[in-house]
């Protein structure tokens, strides 16, 4: 393993963490399918015990994926693992991923456990998990703030049980990489069976280091393993990048010297998959999968771009998946033709009535634009499998009218578990019409903590996304909306999020 370096991806589980974005079941299996063409070694697809929901979630992911191992998370207790192996059953490859805190601070105030019986209840969950699957990982949360002599005596005793990775996580961002790379090393050289088990590295990003602090762990810790999003994405700051992670030790294997399953044609696809689904839009200038991250403004830096190409880019776009590969297709193709296309997306319909469906809104939308983009069919069928819920509100039809020196009116029509409503209400624009009129029927009391618009590609013809956060009694969560008309995929982002908060699905917190 010493050349091999694994990727964890955790989008399902950790990414799913951050502030509404929460992820439906058939969500989740379509980012796993995205993460099984990206050849991603390891799935995190969820938190088994937290909710019947995530249960179900990683039992499909289970079941369906076959290339990577399928990881839930767990407590260190019995019942959360025996959820996680329950879910696991049908996977070709699974992995319950059991953690506990080590340090102190979250010892005395969070557990309100002695160490003596932290370190018991690791070892107790370790070896019921290891009697119920093969693959076990287990990490000491805030792992980086605990008292070394400590965590040596917990990691010693859970690889003598059978955990077969040991992930050190930096769970709030507290590391610097030259000292997360000695942590690591020092556990290593300490802990006697420490070539027992494969060491891992989770970081999150809180002062901007996680990508940083991951590297500093496999280079001078010797970590062979990597816990990273897609985007980024996760709770607070977010976590390690998996896209920067992935490009780093490939443009410079001169240095890390690694090899990697993974397979960055595909990382654009997912990177615009998660966002979509989540509604979390990727910065133009993040690396790698930022709008702007292969995009040269500056006269010195174009010239030298056009004479010799790594003058100044040091990968290339098409590697990562750039390209302006557009689906031909118009009123006049065929099913065949545009199943196939979602199928090269990583997106598989379960039944032919979905399929039908999902054509016939790509028709609607031929009808209405003359080009149609890979964003555009992602953007189709997210709407079409949040559609396909058992759902509250579901939009029917808006109409508006705005003028200047005039204060905009709209009227909405949607239904409540089938049945029609009208709402209708005045406001400061037309979007603003237009929420408060399905919020004059629903009466939700929900505050509005975020309203943001993207274009999913780039013409004034583009489907607009839309994505509203939405606040009440402690939740939050995220409704997304796409159409050409941005008033009517606002109404729709509006009423997905009225539908999330509706759900009862309560979910434990889980690792940090």
């Amino acid at each position: 393993m010493a050349d091999k370096l694994i990727i964890f991806d955790t989008t399902l589980r950790d990414g799913e963490q951050s502030p509404g974005a929460s992820m439906t079941r058939d969500e989740k299996l379509r980012i796993a399918r995205q993460l099984e063409r990206l050849r991603v070694d390891v799935i995190e697809a969820g938190f088994a015990a937290s909710s019947n929901g995530d249960f179900e979630a990683v039992q499909a992911i289970a079941n369906t994926i076959k290339d990577s191992t399928i990881c839930s998370l767990s407590r260190a207790n019995d019942r959360d693992i025996s959820r996680a192996a329950e879910a696991l059953k049908g996977a070709n490859s699974g992995r319950i991923h059991t953690f506990i805190a080590t340090s102190p601070l979250h010892m005395e105030k969070k557990l309100r456990m002695t160490p003596d019986q932290v370190f018991e209840q690791a070892k107790q969950s370790v070896r019921f998990a290891r009697n119920l699957v093969a693959d076990v990982e287990f990490s000491p949360e805030d792992g980086y703030r605990s008292d070394m002599d400590f965590l040596c005596k917990v990691l010693e005793a859970v690889i003598a049980e059978g955990a077969s990775t040991i992930n050190v996580p930096d769970t709030v961002g507290y590391a610097v990489p030259e000292l997360y790379g000695q942590f690591i090393k020092t556990l290593r050289e300490r802990i006697p069976n420490s070539d027992k088990a494969i060491w891992s590295v989770h970081c999150h990003n809180d002062l901007g280091m996680a990508v940083a602090n991951s590297l500093a762990g496999v280079k001078l810790g010797g970590a062979r393993q990597v816990e990273c999003t897609i985007n980024g994405l996760g709770e607070r700051a977010g976590n390690c990048s998996l896209e920067e992670i992935v490009m780093a030790v490939k443009t410079r294997k001169d240095y890390f010297g690694l090899e990697m399953n993974i397979d960055p044609i595909h990382i654009v696809a997912a990177s615009r998959m998660v966002s979509q689904t989540t509604g979390f839009v990727v910065q133009p200038n993040k690396a790698v999968v930022g709008a702007n991250a292969f995009a040269h403004a500056s006269g010195i830096h174009q010239d030298g771009v056009l004479k010799a190409r790594d003058t100044y880019e040091i990968m290339r776009a098409e590697d990562v998946g750039w390209s302006a590969n557009k689906i031909v297709l118009g009123k006049l193709s065929g099913r065949n033709a545009f199943k196939q296309r979602m199928q090269e997306l990583g997106v598989v319909l379960e039944s032919e009535s979905e399929l039908n469906a999902a054509f016939a809104r790509f028709k609607e939308l031929a009808d209405r634009k003359s080009e149609i983009f890979d964003e555009d069919i992602l953007a189709l069928v997210s709407d079409e499998s949040v559609s396909q819920d058992k759902e509250q509100y579901a939009y029917v039809s808006l109409s508006q009218h705005s003028e200047t020196g005039e204060r905009p009116q709209a009227s909405v029509v949607f239904t409540i578990q089938g049945k029609e409503v009208h709402g209708k209400s005045d406001g400061n624009g037309p979007v603003d019409a237009s929420l408060k009129a399905i919020e004059s029927i629903v009466e939700s009391g929900a505050e509005m903590v975020l309203y943001s618009v993207n274009a999913i590609s780039g013409s004034t013809e583009s489907q607009g996304e839309v994505t509203v956060r939405l606040q009440n009694s402690g939740r939050v969560v995220n409704g997304v909306g796409s159409d050409p008309d941005i008033i009517v995929a606002s109404a729709k982002a509006y009423l997905s999020a009225l539908n999330k908060l509706q759900s009862k699905a309560d979910r434990v917190a889980a690792q940090g």
